[in-house]
């Protein structure tokens, strides 16, 4: 189950865990990446997956909105 705070940036649904295995120079070369754009690596790969989607015309529907960058709002 997401924690509620994960849970509200999806647009109140839960997000997918994905296991995803990576040659070390193309994870590195990421984190690189994702840093210089003051980024979590999986936040990153998310832009650059929904961009990919986005450039092939597969955009989903029905998908939420990117989670906001940055801490989560004080309640």
């Amino acid at each position: 189950m997401a924690a509620p705070d994960e849970r509200a940036q999806a647009g109140g649904r839960e997000r997918k865990p994905v296991l995803l295995r990576l040659d070390p120079a193309v994870h590195e070369a990421l984190t690189r990446w994702a840093a210089d754009d003051l980024r979590s690596l999986n936040a990153h790969i998310e832009m650059l997956l929904r961009q990919a989607l986005a450039k092939a015309g597969r955009n989903p529907r029905d998908a939420g909105p990117l989670p906001k960058r940055g801490r989560p709002a004080k309640e």
